[in-house]
């Protein structure tokens, strides 16, 4: 904790003592607030987003990312309970040897490169879904220019 100084505090400090461990420093900002920092009427950007969110590229989008995302996440969940549900109702099938080890032990091993696979095919389908959403942004940027 820095020393306390007997200094006076300028008007308008909330602090009572300059140098207290409550003082806060100044922004001391020559240009405007980071994004982060701004009310919503300061942040107000003049989008129409009920015109973006009719528009058939944006609803395209979201299909097109609804087309995937619902069938991998039933996939991923039908997937990863077949081995509880496998152990507990088959038994005997789980436990049969394969290379030495049992079926369960293989089937927990492929959930991990399952995952993997799941999580590539998403990076991948994401990449075509990040070039559409930037051509909807640039667009929308090119209309508020021409404003």
């Amino acid at each position: 904790m820095p020393p306390k100084m007997n200094i006076e505090p300028e008007p308008g400090d909330q602090t009572p003592e300059v140098g207290a461990a409550t003082d806060v420093a100044p922004l001391g900002r020559d240009h405007g607030k980071p994004a982060h920092e701004l009310t919503a009427e300061e942040d107000a950007d003049g989008t129409d987003w009920g015109r973006v969110a009719g528009e058939s590229e944006f609803k395209g989008l979201l299909a097109s990312k609804r087309r995937f995302i619902v069938p991998a996440t039933i996939f991923f969940v039908a997937y990863y309970f077949a081995l509880p549900v496998l152990v507990g109702y088959a038994p005997g099938l789980m436990d049969t040897r394969v290379l030495g080890v049992n079926l369960a032990y293989l089937f927990a091993l492929s959930q991990f490169f399952m995952a993997w696979a799941v999580a590539a095919l998403y990076v991948r389908a994401a990449g075509g879904w990040d070039e559409t959403a930037r051509r909807i942004i640039e667009r929308l940027h090119s209309s508020r220019k021409e404003k």
